[in-house]
């Protein structure tokens, strides 16, 4: 298309949304809802903040007919909320549906038919006069029975259907005649609709269809144009939002996109999009994970793990570097209240996530992981060091096991390895002395001989009780690495330490908690020593 604009246009705001899980959605379902799955969805979509809710094809079935009914008569429909319904252009399905709506403050009436070239010679053998005559005979009807209900404010939507592949010259001219039937100059609401109602070309493509639609229809700036879009090359949510740039104003679709072959548009996934650029979508969708097993619920519907926004793994790293990413970026401040976090493009817990989680751990993950999941669950701020040391020992395991490990797995290897070789020595007390930079300490250990008194002194602390264990071991000891922090804030928080001690060439580590930081280092390198016998 020569001139085409859209691709130099941003979407600032939301569209319109209309939802049609209840009907579009309904009529896919191997078992469609019953009348009370219909309104637990249907308390679901309000909760959302849907103002246009599709409720069905009230002339299709009594079912159908009694739940518009039943929304009616007991006042389930809030007044700022318009309800859409489905019909062909018949009389007779036109008058069974106005019957359906009796009483109602406002509603859309969808009257639609097909126009695109396959539909008119190989379904319905009539040329494009007779299929024009037939969206102007729906249209003229609708007006007719409109008024004789003229307590309820009535938005009129037609739909050119297999609209993406109609002649976009032809869908102008049906459209632009039933318009004149209308009369949207005049005060009548009109939405007009435009089907991908099976999407055959690129989004591309379909926002030039848009845009040409737009720039050709003279009644433009008085209509509402509305985009329904399928998903059958995977590309849904694409057309959809090329053509809000082309110059629609308003997107049907379903949560998750449920729908006919392939789905619907996912509304879902369009909203949090937006969302993810900065643009308030009008939907609430800080309940995530009630809306997703609602849906799941009614519609009898797996979700994916992986499908955008709301799977079970959308926010979860099991790559080494992805988790250290991850870890880095969550420890430095947030600069004006902006989210900037390596591989998450949004934050969890805005719709109603947690952190737990961002990081899994299987074999293909690093340091970064497993240093986040002690962090984050047991409040252990390890050393890069022992990261390195511990993530080997994690990985190791995860190939051996071939799966992922859950947090309490990695907690335990913590534990057996760090924390639990308390033989052959153990430390029951302890005393010690500073003179100057010098440190003496006088030790009661039990052994498996019995308890033994060991003294040493060092420039430290713990140099003078790697001494006393020295002269009772009789290996060299060297201290490679130590750390230390609070499990807590307060004057009764608990000590964490960390000590590496190379031991006659074996490199082990201790880790111990105490009231007091000393007996922690202490303990931790006791522990550090058993793991050389």
């Amino acid at each position: 298309m020569p001139h085409r604009e859209w691709v130099d246009k941003h979407i600032t705001k939301a569209p319109q949304w209309c939802s049609v899980d209840l009907r579009d959605g309904n009529q896919a379902l191997i078992d469609p809802m019953n009348i009370e799955q219909k309104t637990r969805f249907w308390n679901t979509l309000i909760g959302i903040g849907f103002k246009q809710i599709e409720t069905g094809f009230p002339s299709a079935s009594q079912t159908e007919f009694d739940f518009h009914r039943k929304l009616i008569e007991e006042n389930r429909i809030p007044d700022d909320v318009s309800i859409q319904v489905l019909v062909q252009a018949r009389e007779h399905l036109i008058e069974r549906t106005f019957e359906a709506l009796k009483g109602v403050k406002q509603a859309i009436v969808h009257v639609y038919n097909s126009t695109s070239q396959v539909q008119r010679e190989k379904v319905f053998a009539k040329s494009k006069q007779e299929i024009k005559q037939m969206a102007i005979a729906g249209a003229e009807l609708l007006n007719r029975y409109a008024d004789k209900y003229p307590e309820t404010e009535w938005t009129f939507e037609y739909s050119p259907e297999s609209f993406s592949q109609t002649e976009p010259d032809f869908a102008v001219e049906v459209v632009e005649a039933v318009c004149r039937v209308w009369q949207p100059e005049n005060g009548r609401k009109v939405i007009i609709n435009l089907p991908a109602t099976v999407e055959a070309s690129m989004p591309n493509i379909f926002a030039d269809q848009v845009e040409y639609f737009c720039k050709h229809l003279p009644s433009r700036e008085h209509i509402i144009v509305s985009l329904h879009t399928h998903n059958d090359r995977g590309c849904a949510v694409a057309a959809a939002e090329m053509g809000i740039l082309a110059g629609a104003d308003r997107i049907e679709g379903t949560l998750l996109g449920n729908g006919e072959r392939t789905g619907n548009m996912d509304i879902v996934t369009m909203a949090m999009n937006l969302y993810s650029q900065g643009i308030d979508p009008a939907l609430d969708f800080t309940n995530m994970m009630n809306i997703v097993q609602t849906v799941s619920d009614c519609n009898n519907l797996p979700i994916h793990p992986r499908h955008p926004w709301v799977g079970e793994l959308v926010f979860t790293a099991f790559s080494g570097s992805h988790q250290d990413a991850i870890k880095k970026s969550l420890e430095k401040p947030f600069i004006d209240d902006k989210w900037d976090i390596a591989y998450l493009p949004i934050d969890p817990q805005d719709i109603g996530r947690t952190y737990q989680d961002v990081v899994r751990i299987n074999s293909q993950s690093g340091k970064g992981g497993v240093a986040y999941v002690l962090q984050r669950d047991y409040g252990l701020d390890i050393p890069r060091w022992l990261q390195l040391d511990f993530s080997r020992i994690v990985q190791k395991h995860s190939e051996n096991t071939e799966k992922e490990l859950s947090v309490e797995e990695i907690w335990q290897l913590f534990q057996t390895h760090y924390r639990q070789k308390t033989q052959p020595f153990a430390l029951k007390n302890f005393t010690f002395n500073r003179q100057g930079d010098t440190d003496d300490i006088q030790a009661t250990i039990t052994t498996p001989t019995g308890e033994q008194s060991i003294g040493g002194n060092g420039n430290g602390t713990l140099a003078a009780f790697m001494c006393a264990m020295e002269a009772h071991t009789d290996k060299a000891m060297r201290v490679l690495n130590y750390a230390e922090h609070a499990l807590s804030a307060g004057t009764r928080a608990e000590a964490m330490a960390y000590v590496q001690i190379d031991i006659d060439g074996n490199i082990c580590t201790g880790v111990a908690q105490s009231h007091d930081t000393v007996t922690a280092m202490l303990r931790a390198a006791m522990i550090a020593i058993n793991g050389a016998y």
